[in-house]
């Protein structure tokens, strides 16, 4: 038995209020269900389409052709025309383009019914999606509530009441023991558009999720009085964040604390009970350490800015506080600063140094041929390096009661000199081996940047691989693989 075109529209009408969707969406799917119909009808591989009038439930079908180059083999005869043909009848048209022709309508039968169900469902779900992604393109990062609707193979289903998300296990708190019922806050991480069932991807183990959570529980956070600079955290048992106030009115700390402890507490109930330590942002790194390192308490900090990296220096009875449990505490101050931290007692810090200024004492006796007592005597001084000593004003120098005009030359003298002779050995390392340059195929360009990446050599390269010469210079892999075996030519002729 045939749908009515009446029925057409009520269909139309019903899952479109259903599903929130335009009609626009529901008419384009009939239409796809009728166009696969009629291309079902049709004896020939042909196309087809079909255009619904909306006001009266009719439809007109029609046989559509791509037109295609002159010179193009027809791969599909009965859906493709060449330009010439096609012109014959639309002088306008271009390839690429169609031409269409007025065809019977198929009936829109029960198997076409259930066909238009089919493509309507998939349609609709597409939409849905689609609406989705649109609504929530924005809000990667954002704060999300939602109820958790049910558990799939140890993944959250989050009801956010205009759609679902997932909270896939590896977002999950540890031993966070979600149910379903359960109302959570999470923070929207992406949006999967490939993925079959919910597409919004949160997550609960990101520090910027703690950060979002203070700011919602915290208005001078949500305000801009205060700002929260970072966050570290092992999820479900401990975390650190940084803050500073940007008016001297207000106590950052106390404020996120609030009154008997119950801002945090509030965050530490949304967290599984993760224990939050509130530190006070500073721009001296030694401080700013030294706070996130709390509760224990730090003797001496030795800097390398070079390296990023701090020696804390704390008492034997403070070094298993200041460290954590299984290196806890340490751990999340690193992630917080953004410093290496290296903890040791005042002993092996007495070790360390030692050590050091023996090593120093050693290189500058080595390199600049001096006696221990003098060598001895700059490190004492505070000189680090040969640099140090050939460039620093010569008055500093000349300060130091055991040196004379004489001596003070001669080191800084010895110091450039053994400079020099560092920087020519090093350039020399980095020019490549006239044979090298002299080899089929090469140039000067190519040959100097394999050199700087270490193959100096015909040897040198014979014993690359392709992807180790593309590594260090941009060329295709071609000339790449050419050069190599250029240069593994002499190994064959043996």
């Amino acid at each position: 038995m045939a749908i009515t075109h009446s029925e057409i529209l009520q269909m139309a009408e019903a899952v479109s209020q259903e599903k929130g969707l335009d009609k626009e969406v529901i008419f384009s799917a009939i239409e796809a269900a009728l166009a696969t119909a009629t291309r079902k009808r049709h004896d020939g591989d042909i196309d087809a389409r079909v255009s619904i009038h909306q006001n009266t439930g009719e439809y007109d079908s029609f046989r559509v052709w791509e037109v295609v180059a002159d010179d193009d083999e027809l791969e599909f005869p009965d859906r493709q025309k060449t330009i010439s043909e096609a012109r014959k009848k639309n002088p306008d048209i271009e390839v690429g383009g169609s031409v269409e022709k007025p065809m019977a309508n198929v009936e829109f039968g029960r198997i076409a019914a259930q066909a238009a169900k089919q493509v309507i469902m998939q349609k609709v779900r597409e939409a849905v999606r689609e609406q989705t992604a649109e609504r929530y393109k924005d809000k990667r990062g954002v704060l999300i509530s939602g109820t958790v609707k049910r558990l799939e193979r140890g993944h959250a289903i989050i009801d956010l009441g205009d759609s679902e998300a997932i909270l896939p296990k590896s977002g999950m708190i540890p031993r966070e023991g979600l149910r379903p019922g359960d109302r959570i806050r999470a923070l929207l991480q992406d949006i999967d558009t490939e993925a079959r069932g919910p597409q919004l991807v949160l997550t609960r183990l990101s520090p910027e999720f703690l950060i979002e959570l203070f700011k919602l529980e915290v208005p001078e956070a949500g305000e801009g009085i205060i700002t929260i600079l970072g966050a570290a955290r092992d999820p479900g048992s401990r975390a650190k964040i940084s803050v500073r106030t940007n008016d001297s009115n207000v106590d950052p700390v106390g404020a996120c604390v609030g009154i008997r402890g119950s801002r945090v507490q509030s965050v530490s109930n949304e967290i599984a009970g993760e224990r939050v330590d509130i530190i006070v942002w500073s721009n001296n790194s030694a401080e700013f350490v030294i706070q996130a390192l709390a509760p224990a308490e730090v003797e001496f900090i030795y800097i390398d800015e070079d390296l990023k990296s701090m020696d804390v220096v704390v008492t034997e009875e403070n070094l298993s506080r200041a460290i954590g449990r299984g290196g806890q505490n340490v751990r999340l101050a690193s992630e917080l600063t953004g410093w290496e931290l290296n903890l040791m007692t005042d002993q092996e810090a007495a070790e360390k140094q030692e050590n050091e200024q023996k090593a120093l004492v050693q290189d500058f006796m080595t390199r600049l041929d001096l006696d221990r007592n003098v060598a001895s005597i700059l490190a004492q001084e505070g000189f680090n390096s040969l640099e140090e000593i050939a460039y620093v004003p010569r008055q500093e120098l000349l300060d130091i009661d055991e040196f004379d005009e004489a001596l003070v030359d001669e080191l800084r003298s010895r110091a450039q000199d053994t400079l020099l002779t560092s920087a020519i050995a090093s350039q020399e390392e980095r020019e490549p081996e006239e044979a090298l340059l002299g080899m089929e195929g090469m140039d000067e360009e190519t040959a100097h940047a394999l050199a700087g990446g270490g193959v100096r050599s015909i040897e040198d390269l014979a014993d690359c691989s392709i992807d180790e010469v593309l590594d260090i210079i941009d060329i295709d892999r071609e000339r790449a693989g050419a050069l190599i075996m250029t240069a593994r030519a002499p190994l064959f002729a043996t």
